[in-house]
C-alpha cells in the first residue's frame, strides 16, 4: 500500500497504528518509524568515526537455492522476502550496500530480537567491571521476582534461555501469555478498562515449569526484559544510557540508536532497539574483532571466546528451536550454528532481522527486512543459504 501516513490527516485506512503496526503493509513503514508509533529513550553514539571504508564487489547475481527449489540470486531473494536494507562487510570494508522501501544508510530501523545480542554483549562488559555476576541469582538484585521463574534461576540461566517456564512464546500464533506480554511492553493498545500495564508488574507473574533450570533451550523474551531491568538495578543507570556507554558509543557508532519504553518508562531490551543498518554491521564487525573496534578493546575478548564455545549441545537438543537450526548452541544471546568449532555465529529477529557472522570468511551481513509473517523458516533456510554462497563467493 503506498503513500502509508502521508496527507494531514492521513486517509483511515493509510494510518499506521498501536493496532497495525507490525503488520503488512504498515510494517513497511512502521519498521523504520518506531519512534512516532512508541516512546523511546535515545542510545547515544561518541564523537565520530571514520566512515566505513568500500571495497566494492558485485554480489547481485550470487545464486543459491530459494523457496521453491529452483535456483536464486541474491537481486531476487532480497525482492522476494520484503528486504529493505542489506550491508556486507568482508574484513571489516563494505562490498555491497542496498536499501528499499524508503529505508536508507541514515534511518534506524527495530531489530527486534537482535536487540538481545546487544544485551548479551553488554553483560560481557558488566560482568568484567564487576556490576554483575552470572553466577548469582537473580533475586540476589530484583528480591521482587520471588515466586516467580526467576526466583531460583541464576543470570546465566536467563542469559542463555535457559530458565524453567511455562511460559509460551508462539509468534504466529499469539498465545495469551505473549498477548498479556505485549500489552505490558506498550506495543498493543491498552484494552479499555484494564488498568495500564507495565513490564515491572508484569516480570514477577512469570510461573516455574516443570524442569529443572538449565536443562534446555526455551526461548522466552521476558527474560532478557528481566536481565534489562537487573543491569539497571546493578549499575544504577537506565539501560539505554548502559548501552550507549559500555557498547554504542566506543565501538564508533555513527548515528544516535533508540530503546522503546513500556508505559512507565522501563526499557525493552528483548526487542526493541532501532539502529541504522551501518552500525549494525559495525556492531557485528566489532564481535567478530572478538569485541575489538575503533582502536579499543569495547567488548572483553574472554567474553565472545565464552559466547562461541560454551553453548550447550545438549540443552539446544532439548529446546524449542531445533525445527528453526537443528544443530546449534545459545550462548549469551547469540546463536551458535552447526558443531561446536563451527565458524558461523549470529543474532536474529522476528520479521528477519539479521546479524550474521561468518569468521573464517571475515564476512558481516546486516539485514533488515519487514516480511509479513513475525517467524517464517522458509525464508530463513533460505537466506542462511544465501549468506553462506555470499561469504564462499567473497573468500573465494
Amino acid at each position: 500500500m503506498p503513500n502509508l501516513m502521508s496527507g494531514f490527516p492521513p486517509a483511515p485506512d493509510r494510518q499506521v497504528t498501536l493496532a497495525n503496526w507490525r503488520k503488512n503493509p504498515f510494517s513497511r513503514w512502521a519498521f523504520r518509524n518506531v519512534r512516532q508509533l512508541l516512546p523511546t529513550a535515545p542510545i547515544k553514539p561518541g564523537t565520530a568515526s571514520p566512515p566505513l571504508r568500500e571495497d566494492l564487489r558485485d554480489i547481485e547475481i550470487i545464486s543459491f537455492e530459494g523457496l521453491d527449489g529452483r535456483e536464486t540470486t541474491v537481486r531476487d531473494a532480497r525482492l522476494a522476502s520484503f528486504t529493505d536494507g542489506m550491508l556486507i562487510l568482508r574484513g571489516g570494508r563494505i562490498v555491497s550496500e542496498w536499501y528499499h522501501n524508503g529505508l536508507d544508510a541514515e534511518t534506524s530501523h527495530i531489530c527486534f530480537s537482535v536487540s538481545k545480542s546487544i544485551l548479551g554483549t553488554l553483560a560481557g562488559v558488566l560482568t568484567e567491571r564487576e556490576i554483575i555476576d552470572p553466577d548469582a541469582l537473580v533475586i540476589d538484585y530484583l528480591p521482587e521476582m520471588k515466586g516467580s521463574a526467576y526466583e531460583t534461576a541464576t543470570v546465566r540461566h536467563l542469559l542463555d534461555m535457559t530458565v524453567s517456564t511455562s511460559y509460551h512464546e508462539e509468534f504466529n500464533n499469539p498465545s495469551q501469555d505473549l498477548l498479556r506480554y505485549r500489552a505490558a511492553t506498550g506495543w498493543d493498545p491498552q484494552q479499555q478498562g484494564m488498568p495500564s500495564p507495565d513490564l515491572r508488574k508484569f516480570l514477577p507473574t512469570i510461573p516455574l515449569g516443570s524442569d529443572p533450570h538449565g536443562a534446555k533451550v526455551n526461548y522466552v523474551t521476558p527474560n532478557t526484559d528481566t536481565l534489562g531491568w537487573l543491569f539497571e538495578r546493578a549499575s544504577g543507570r537506565p539501560y539505554a544510557q548502559l548501552v550507549s556507554e559500555f557498547v554504542w558509543a566506543p565501538m564508533g557508532a555513527d548515528a544516535e540508536a533508540n530503546m522503546t519504553l513500556d508505559p512507565f518508562g522501563m526499557a525493552r531490551p528483548g526487542g526493541g532497539i532501532s539502529a541504522t543498518l551501518p552500525d549494525l554491521a559495525r556492531f557485528g564487525e566489532m564481535m567478530r574483532r572478538r569485541g575489538f573496534a575503533n582502536g579499543r578493546q569495547v567488548v572483553p575478548g574472554w567474553w565472545v571466546d565464552d559466547i562461541r564455545r560454551n553453548g550447550s549441545v545438549e540443552a539446544w537438543k532439548q529446546g524449542c528451536m531445533t525445527d528453526a537450526f537443528p544443530v546449534a548452541q545459545y550462548r549469551s544471546k547469540w546463536y551458535n550454528l552447526g558443531a561446536p568449532g563451527s565458524a558461523i555465529f549470529f543474532g536474529v529477529g522476528i520479521h528477519g532481522q539479521w546479524i550474521y557472522i561468518d569468521e573464517r570468511a571475515e564476512t558481516v551481513i546486516a539485514r533488515f527486512s519487514s516480511q509479513p509473517d513475525p517467524m517464517d523458516l522458509p525464508l530463513d533456510h533460505m537466506w542462511l543459504r544465501g549468506y553462506d554462497a555470499i561469504a564462499r563467493r567473497l573468500s573465494s
